[in-house]
């Protein structure tokens, strides 16, 4: 199939990458896992055998009046330990390369189809400057863009930094919360060859 550059002129393009079906449940199972990878995973509480201290019966066991007690460090009193404390975890789920390629190609045909991707033969700025790069992100009518490049460009990078939902990335950079988070998803012609060695 062939995409329409949008200063002119078109680029042919792989039918198995950008005219695949959509499929959902997929994608859905992408996006979770790439979410999932980024959580830390790090948060931790003491049960009574990891509260300091504790070792004594606080009080004798009859004659006080009180309710029974073995430990300063029970969950029942103010500073003891927690019942089911929460421990550190692995929130890493498996996705195999083919079903996260397959996957990719899914999202980048239903960008396609929604008129979400859009092609240009390059993308530059002449300065980091923002209002420059306000001015050239009108054309596409949303701030809301992933701008995706086969180089690294400091100066559309530092442009589009400031920009609310406004995202830089290069073909190595691309994740499926990126694709699919984005009004817009601005690719040089670079980037959609790289894409191709990637996915075919």
């Amino acid at each position: 199939m062939e995409l329409q550059i949008a200063n002119g002129g078109s680029v042919a393009v792989s039918d198995e990458i950008f005219a695949r079906e959509f499929n959902e449940g997929l994608v859905h199972q992408a996006v979770v896992a790439y979410m999932a990878a980024g959580r830390a995973g790090t948060k931790a509480q003491k049960t009574r055998s990891d509260v300091s201290g504790g070792g004594a019966k606080p009080f004798k066991q009859k004659g006080t009046g009180r309710a029974r007690a073995g430990s300063i460090r029970s969950p029942l009193w103010r500073t003891g330990g927690k019942s089911f404390a929460a421990r550190p975890r692995d929130f890493t789920q498996k996705l195999n390369k083919k079903m996260y390629r397959a996957a990719m190609r899914a999202i980048f045909s239903e960008l396609v189809r929604q008129d979400r991707f859009v092609v240009v033969d390059s993308f530059s700025i002449e300065e980091p400057k923002t209002k420059l790069m306000l001015a050239k992100l009108k054309e596409y009518g949303s701030n809301d863009v992933l701008l995706v490049s086969d180089v690294d460009d400091v100066n559309v990078l530092l442009s589009a930094r400031n920009i609310p939902y406004c995202e830089v990335a290069t073909v190595a950079g691309l994740n499926p919360v990126s694709l699919v988070g984005h009004q817009k998803v601005v690719v040089t012609t670079g980037a959609v060859s790289k894409i191709q060695e990637w996915l075919a």
